[in-house]
């Protein structure tokens, strides 16, 4: 009978690197991806199908968490219908003409949607019936409207005037 050996690795040298933040180069690419997707009109999971990856792991190359290899950024500009090229316009250094290429600026927007709670909020709102859905949206308008006006409650009661009547709905 065979006994089991044991397998010691050792270690020589320092330890290797690990990198807390990803790359610029990463962070654009994936946020690239991202907006071209949602310019698309294409969710997520539509467009890891096409590829034939989890929508979790294109989540990660769009948060860049994970660094998309050449062949996979063909096959995802192939499934959107764009250069691959599309994915590096913006970056530093990329365009040869100019000199002083500069980043996109970020769209919180963007960022927002490829979010975890981005991504609960449009799962949500895409569940609800049509009617609905354009209520929730005049709310939500409604009240980034309202937090964008200073606090005339608080104005008119500090002026000693009576606060603007509450808007009551059925």
């Amino acid at each position: 009978m065979l006994k089991p050996q044991r397998i010691v690795l050792l270690r020589t040298g320092p330890k290797p690197k690990i990198e807390s933040e990803p790359h610029l180069a990463d962070r654009h690419v994936g946020r690239q991806i991202a907006a071209v997707r949602v310019q698309s009109d294409v969710s997520q999971a539509q467009l890891a199908r096409s590829i034939g990856i989890s929508f979790q792991q294109l989540q990660k190359y769009e948060n860049a968490r994970n660094r998309v290899s050449a062949s996979m950024l063909y096959e995802i500009a192939s499934s959107l219908g764009v250069p691959v090229g599309r994915f590096f316009e913006g970056l530093p250094g990329n365009d040869e003409a100019s000199v002083e290429a500069r980043p996109l600026p970020v769209d919180e927007r963007l960022d927002f949607i490829a979010s975890a709670e981005g991504r609960r909020l449009i799962e949500g709102l895409v569940k609800l019936p049509p009617r609905v859905r354009g209520r929730v949206s005049s709310l939500i308008a409604a009240l980034g409207e309202e937090l964008a006006l200073p606090d005339t409650k608080a104005d008119s009661e500090a002026a000693g005037e009576p606060a603007p009547a509450e808007c009551k709905t059925d």
